[in-house]
């Protein structure tokens, strides 16, 4: 860590308006360099619903099994949160993230030989390596993120730079989608009537597509870390909030909020992660168009999920963060109706809009649960990211629902009813804060 170390964020100083400012002057370098993170663990997870339908492709896999892609994903965030969390209370932010760096690089490289031997278990430890480091990234990220201002702007302040990964998530279908995709795709009768040794070909082709994409993203994660490596970051001292409990993990889980925030961000990433893993399969079901234009719709509807998160941090000023979370979770449960119920053109569109009321979600379930927990924020955080795991569990439910129901559209039920519990967070945590509560 460097030797620089600074005490609690004192209150901002206003501008000439009286409002005050998001991030404190000091902060601003370290402030662009973490945020910066964001932009990069959203082109891993979003790479991922590129790989499903690739893997479908050059595996052989049904829409349930290609689903273990986000488990093995969001497994890797769940093991890894709290020794993450550990590691950072006693090595820093600071060398948390370059540990993080260093193992999503690790996972990226791996993709060069799992591709070679084509083993659909071998993508599976490389892409839990790449969670791995993302956990170390997020633990560190957000409660740095949120930590640089005043807390009562933390919401705020957190959805701005989590408005970074909104468009690293935008680039990234397309990207995935012109670097992978070969845009070849045969029917079970076209693959039935070709030979042993051109399926074979054919499968092999497409799993190697992913090679350069990977070793791509491990060279750009690398300097990044070198990058965080040379930059002077600030050690925060977080005071002692307002749990006067004592630090620990018995002490954070003691608080009510918390408890209920790990549960709503339990539901909100496997609500994400379904919509965004399957919308490709969705939209192709829906309007029987090609891989490549189905990603870019896929792109599309993640150019609005991060427009949402730069508009929800304005609208912040506003409205406050738990009722905005609670009218966004309803919409997102409507949309998610509609996407069953129309067909065609319109339930893709649906479906697409669910990103736009998404975009909050994560950092202010985030930022409401840490709210207070003072020195129990790091190991709050861990909890929080432990949360994730939903990532790993809803996907594959909803492909086995999809297959029992013969109808992926049926089984968008699955995203419909986790934005119901998030609505009912927001709705607790408004009448907790009018009451005066935690």
């Amino acid at each position: 860590m460097s030797s620089m170390h600074y005490e609690a964020a004192e209150p901002s100083k206003s501008h000439a308006d009286g409002r005050a400012t998001l991030v404190e002057r000091r902060f601003l370098v370290a402030f662009a360099v973490v945020t910066s993170l964001f932009f990069m663990w959203a082109i891993a997870n979003n790479f991922n619903d590129i790989l499903i339908k690739q893997f479908q492709k050059a595996l052989e896999l049904s829409r349930m099994e290609s689903g273990l892609v986000q488990t093995a994903f969001y497994f890797g965030y769940f093991t890894f949160a709290l020794p993450a969390g550990w590691f950072i209370a006693r090595h820093g932010y600071k060398a948390g993230i370059i540990a993080g760096l260093g193992l999503y690089a690790a996972g990226a490289l791996l993709f060069w030989p799992a591709a070679g031997v084509r083993a659909f278990g071998f993508f599976l430890v490389a892409l839990y390596i790449i969670a791995a480091g993302l956990a170390f990234l997020e633990t560190a990220a957000n409660p740095l993120i949120a930590a640089m201002g005043r807390e009562e702007s933390a919401a705020q302040r957190l959805t701005f730079a989590q408005s970074f990964n909104g468009l690293g998530g935008v680039i990234a279908p397309f990207l995935g989608g012109a670097l992978i995709f070969s845009g070849i795709e045969h029917s079970a009768a076209e693959l039935s009537a070709m030979q042993p040794a051109q399926i074979e070909a054919y499968r092999a082709a497409e799993a190697l597509a992913v090679r350069l994409p990977y070793l791509a993203l491990a060279a750009v994660v690398l300097t990044l870390a070198a990058i965080v490596a040379l930059t002077r970051f600030p050690v925060i001292a977080e005071g002692q909030g307002t749990d006067q409990s004592g630090g620990g993990l018995g002490a954070a889980l003691r608080r009510p909020r918390l408890r209920a925030a790990i549960l709503a961000q339990f539901f909100y990433v496997g609500a994400q992660v379904t919509v965004w893993s399957y919308f490709i399969n969705f939209a192709q079901d829906q309007t029987d168009i090609g891989e490549k234009l189905a990603a870019q719709w896929l792109g599309i509807s993640l150019f609005l999920f991060m427009v949402g998160r730069f508009a929800g941090a304005g609208l912040m000023r506003y409205v406050p963060a738990p009722r905005l979370l609670t009218g966004y979770a309803l919409i997102a449960a409507v949309l998610c109706g509609v996407a069953m119920s129309a067909g065609g053109m319109i339930a893709v569109v649906a479906l697409g809009l669910t990103s736009l009321f998404m975009s909050i979600m994560f950092p202010t379930i985030f930022t409401l649960g840490l709210a207070g927990l003072g020195p129990n924020k790091r190991i709050a955080s861990s909890l929080i990211v432990m949360a994730i795991i939903g990532g790993a569990i809803f996907p594959p439910l909803t492909g086995l629902m999809a297959e029992r129901l013969h109808s992926l559209a049926m089984a968008m039920f699955v995203p419909l009813v986790c934005f119901l519990v998030i609505a009912w967070f927001g709705r607790r945590v408004t009448r907790n804060m009018a009451m005066g509560g935690a």
